[in-house]
């Protein structure tokens, strides 16, 4: 399957908002207390948070479309908006996320070529991300993509610290 994938611009940020959320539920929200997730959802994904984060202009948000309809979303930060500093040539993907309903057809992997598109023409040399250290299909998904653990980091969820793998990949 291919997706259309479509920079975002304040205009889409309600149903940016609306496929972080509903992403981000699906893929944390059985694994996480409900006062937690909706302590992170309203801090991370309210509307004012995303548009200050979507004018950066170190930082993209990109939906993906398929057949109408919302499929996932994508948001990259380099040089001082990346969550972790990583050096001045280092491309990070902050979120990647498909709904449940689009799932292994392909669409990650689109982000991800996406991602690598935009280090290139930016003349960044690395991308890295972190990934929840329970999140095993996503860990085996970047591991397939090259990535390689150098490190970790906590990511916290509502009042609960977690442990996010950092994982990273040279550029050719």
């Amino acid at each position: 399957m291919t997706g259309k994938i479509k920079a975002c611009t304040p205009a889409d940020v309600a149903q940016l908002q609306t496929v972080c959320r509903q992403t981000f539920t699906a893929t944390f929200g059985a694994d996480n207390t409900a006062a937690d997730l909706a302590a992170y959802l309203d801090t991370a994904y309210n509307q004012p948070q995303l548009l200050a984060e979507m004018r950066q202009p170190t930082t993209t948000y990109d939906l993906m479309w398929v057949d109408g309809q919302v499929a996932g979303y994508l948001k990259l930060n380099w040089g001082p908006t990346q969550s972790e500093q990583r050096g001045d040539a280092a491309l990070e993907i902050e979120r990647i996320y498909i709904l449940p309903a689009f799932k292994r057809q392909g669409l990650g992997r689109q982000f991800y070529q996406h991602a690598v598109d935009q280090a290139q023409s930016l003349g960044l040399t690395s991308i890295w991300l972190g990934v929840w250290e329970h999140n095993p299909a996503a860990q085996r998904f970047y591991q397939a993509m090259g990535f390689q653990q150098v490190g970790d980091h906590v990511f916290q969820l509502g009042s609960d610290r977690q442990r996010d793998l950092i994982l990273a990949k040279t550029l050719v």
